[in-house]
């Protein structure tokens, strides 16, 4: 498995090692890709695609690096399961709403609702591990 994101602080970086943590507890291996080093092709050989995206601007998500790469995948992604996550310091979570929306529109099928936690995981590391438990079940 292949866990793309982008983060600016470092909060979703860390969500994204705790997830791969919980596939691995789950008994599965997971990837943690900086999605500067992503391509367009990473999740065609995959059956679960799982993305995080911190919160941007107005809740909206990064978009010089990730909603590019967002675009690129979004003609290849019909068919397969999709698990969002990203970190938060305002609002109270429209851009996961939204990006949730756009993957169904893109015809994936969601795991579970998209993790959003504000600001850094520590205390809400359970969930992102849980998360990942989920995942390696999918």
């Amino acid at each position: 498995m292949k866990i793309v994101y982008y983060s600016a602080s470092g909060n979703t970086e860390k969500m994204a090692n705790l997830i791969a943590e919980g596939i691995a507890n789950g008994g599965k291996n997971a990837e943690v890709i900086n999605v500067s080093n992503a391509n367009a092709d990473i999740f065609d050989n995959e059956e679960i695609v799982i993305l995080g995206c911190p919160a941007m601007g107005d809740e909206v998500l990064e978009e010089n690096e990730f909603e590019p790469f967002i675009e690129e995948i979004s003609s290849k992604i019909s068919g397969k399961k999709v698990a969002l996550f990203g970190s938060y310091g305002w609002g109270d979570g429209q851009w996961m709403r939204d990006w949730q929306e756009r993957m169904e529109s893109l015809g994936c099928t969601l795991i579970d609702d998209g993790l959003i936690i504000q600001y850094e995981p520590e205390d809400n590391s359970s969930e992102c591990i849980e998360l990942g438990m989920t995942i390696a079940k999918a």
